[in-house]
């Protein structure tokens, strides 16, 4: 598996509140963002895999509407997230 659980659990100790706190939206953003990565790198030597394309697409489309839940909630949180992550709009 790509990602170990104790690998996960630093992604949610970092960006969230805690190892299991895997609700907050940073920590899903922060985990999203890592997969996000991972299926880039996987595509650029996979240029057929349509498949893992979709998935990619799909995984972006989700990080957007947390991010946009997260800038109409709370935009402190949201430019926190956006620098800490570099991620731009």
């Amino acid at each position: 598996m790509y990602l170990a659980p104790e690998e996960k659990a630093k992604i949610f100790a970092k960006h969230g509140k805690g190892p299991n706190d895997t609700g907050t939206a940073e920590g899903q953003i922060a985990l999203f963002t890592y997969r996000i990565e991972h299926l880039t790198k996987h595509l650029k030597a996979n240029h057929k895999d349509y498949n893992t394309e979709r998935s990619l697409v799909k995984l972006v489309g989700k990080r957007r509407s947390l991010l946009d839940y997260l800038m109409k909630k709370d935009i402190m949180r949201y430019r926190a997230i956006v620098k800490e992550l570099n991620l731009r709009k």
